[in-house]
């Protein structure tokens, strides 16, 4: 079996600047993998190549064997980004975001009962009918997050996911990224939290010039 998430020498730039080295990395199912660097160390970029929003100047993505940008559907099937700053339909409340992703993804059935839960466990259920924009930073993250763990999901890629989050929150996080773990999936943080990948237990990566290393 291939691993979940793969590059072959992935490289991004932005004209002469090089943002993103020739970049190659695994991630298995049943891993997590946290990303450190300082600002400016190409964490964000690497991110996006990764999540297919962002197209790499050389080199390829797999995803659960399926090459992002040449199988876009069926790799993008499996594959979950949380950006550090989520982006939301203006005409959607938080409840009809949730139904739009799981029906998206086929995931409709047992809808409620799971959207329910969620948002519960984040404390958005009182605020489910209100649109995003209402919602404040912290809140909107949550949000974002939600998305991705309503939908099934082999590869979840996260930026900063805990920056607005109280410690309440953050702990609510790590037990739902510990349960994806258990269940298989691979999952790859960028975070300036040094106490994440001890509390994950998780693989420590770092960048630096846009060069990534393992720590």
């Amino acid at each position: 079996m291939p691993p979940l998430l793969q590059t072959h020498n992935l490289s991004r730039y932005y004209g002469q600047f090089r943002a993103l080295a020739e970049t190659n990395l695994e991630l298995e199912g049943g891993e997590i993998a946290v990303l450190s660097g300082p600002n400016g160390a190409g964490k964000s970029t690497l991110l996006l190549c990764l999540s297919g929003l962002l197209r790499p100047t050389s080199g390829r993505v797999d995803i659960e064997g399926f090459d992002l940008y040449r199988d876009e559907v069926e790799a993008k099937r499996r594959l979950a980004f949380v950006p550090d700053v989520p982006r939301f339909y203006t005409e959607l409340t938080a409840w009809e975001h949730l139904l739009f992703i799981a029906q998206a993804y086929q995931a409709g059935a047992g809808f409620e009962s799971r959207a329910e839960r969620l948002l519960k466990s984040f404390d958005l259920w009182q605020g489910r009918d209100l649109y995003p924009h209402n919602y404040s930073r912290g809140m909107r993250l949550k949000l974002g997050l939600l998305l991705a763990l309503i939908r099934p999901l082999s590869v979840l890629l996260m930026d900063e996911p805990a920056s607005a989050l109280d410690p309440a929150g953050v702990q609510l996080l790590n037990t739902h990224l510990m349960a994806l773990r258990e269940q298989g999936a691979a999952i790859l943080i960028s975070s300036h939290n040094p106490q994440l990948a001890d509390d994950l237990k998780a693989r420590r990566w770092t960048m630096a010039q846009g060069q990534l290393e393992a720590a």
